[in-house]
């Protein structure tokens, strides 16, 4: 068994998925004494992603290839010292049910969830590990992510979307209240603003642009729910998590560098604009109705479904 296996999710995105695999190659070369793998799985693309992925296979120890008649032949030692594994779908089958088919080929005792678009800098993969090991209540752990501007993507450093703190976040008093630190806790829980983001402390979820979890939670939860085709299958696995008492950690020594919806709400393609955008505001409703739902009044539950419903029109 190895100490990691690393899942990348590819769609059209051939050249940052390449850089993003080389970069993390590099990353955890520096730590000769860990055994990793990483798990490429390719979501049907058309922009060459396909070929590019293969040639990253050849080049590596591989399982064999997974997928479209692959016969799994054993590969020639190429210039990586990490194996490769590699699964390649006949169509779109979404971001939560490609990241399963990675767990089912893992073989590692943590697994780290990696968006194709997120860069590892100076990430020290040992390091995780042995914090993770020394720390058996810890069930997720992310690193600082931050944006090509240099500032904090927000979004891996999460409260959960309670009406209060969906309330705050979209009528923008989470932004007027940051200047107020006290007042903050209150105002500011959306994104966990009264936080100080340069020290380790609990949140409630990281993003799933860098997702280190333990293989035998994911067991216990049975990975990602499928019903959230792209987005927010990261906070709900995070919230499931913690209802198993484990706890998701913000470690902030090692940071991540994310260029952020390279496929999806900032294409410049219509299109995908507005597929990525119905697939935002269904996860929203999704994960209200199945975490939520239950606890609130039925005129809550309207008044919520009612204005998921307005916002994803005002975005179209």
């Amino acid at each position: 068994m190895k100490d990691l296996s690393v899942i990348i999710v590819s769609y059209n995105t051939q050249e940052i998925t390449q850089e993003c695999v080389t970069k993390l190659i590099e990353s955890i070369h520096q730590t000769p004494s860990l055994k990793a793998e990483i798990i490429l799985i390719d979501n049907d693309s058309k922009d060459g992603s396909v070929e590019m992925i293969r040639k990253i296979e050849r080049r590596g120890l591989g399982d064999g290839e997974i997928g479209r008649g692959g016969e799994g032949e054993r590969k020639r030692e190429g210039d990586y010292t990490v194996d490769v594994k590699t699964i390649f779908n006949n169509e779109n089958v979404g971001f939560a049910k490609a990241n399963n088919e990675g767990i089912a080929i893992a073989n590692s005792k943590y697994i780290l969830f990696l968006n194709s678009d997120a860069y590892v800098q100076d990430v020290n993969f040992e390091d995780l590990v042995y914090y993770m090991d020394k720390n058996p209540q810890v069930g997720v752990l992310t690193v600082k992510i931050i944006l090509p501007d240099g500032t904090m993507d927000k979004a891996s450093h999460r409260g959960f979307p309670t009406i209060w703190n969906s309330f705050t976040y979209f009528s923008k008093l989470e932004k007027v209240f940051t200047k107020f630190p006290k007042l903050s806790k209150y105002f500011g829980n959306y994104h966990l603003t009264h936080l100080d983001l340069n020290t380790i402390h609990e949140i409630d979820s990281p993003s799933g642009a860098f997702y280190l979890t333990r293989a035998n939670i994911l067991k216990e939860t049975n990975g990602f729910d499928t019903a959230f085709f792209m987005y927010g299958e990261d906070l709900d696995l995070s919230y499931r998590i913690k209802e198993f008492g484990y706890k998701i950690i913000y470690y902030p020594l090692f940071r991540v560098i994310h260029l952020k919806k390279q496929s999806g709400l900032n294409k410049n393609r219509v299109g995908v604009q507005r597929r990525t955008s119905k697939h935002f505001y269904e996860a929203m409703q999704i994960f209200y109705d199945k975490h939520f739902a239950k606890n609130n009044s039925f005129i809550e539950n309207i008044a919520t479904h009612f204005f998921i419903n307005l916002k994803s029109k005002i975005q179209k």
